[in-house]
């Protein structure tokens, strides 16, 4: 089977974008909101997709019963980067894109 086939069974091609980004893989509790950090920084979705699914299976009843599961998310962050690290870059990136959001909001016209 080819790369394309294979990819169309599983929900539809990836863009070269898909197979070349790096995505970050973390873990946080649905049920208290905490983050457990980025666990493994990889480069493809569909790469990124299976670890997170491999982490997912291979935790403890205990622990998924804690609510703690694993996302995806694009990033800029280097594949093989630290956890620690990453988790910090990705940190200050969210804190940036929360001011910027803020200083929008201050910045948009009131409609009073």
């Amino acid at each position: 089977m080819s790369f394309r086939e294979r990819n169309k069974r599983n929900g539809g091609p990836l863009t070269r974008d898909d197979a070349s980004s790096s995505y970050a893989i973390i873990r946080h509790n649905v049920r208290t909101y905490e983050s457990g950090g980025v666990v493994q920084v990889t480069r493809g979705k569909n790469i990124a997709e299976t670890t997170a699914k491999e982490y997912e299976t291979s935790q403890s009843s205990e622990d998924r019963h804690a609510g703690w599961r694993y996302f995806i998310e694009k990033t800029g962050i280097k594949p093989g980067t630290s956890p620690a690290e990453a988790t910090h870059k990705r940190q200050a990136e969210l804190e940036q894109r929360e001011q910027k959001a803020l200083e929008d909001l201050d910045s948009a016209p009131k409609t009073h």
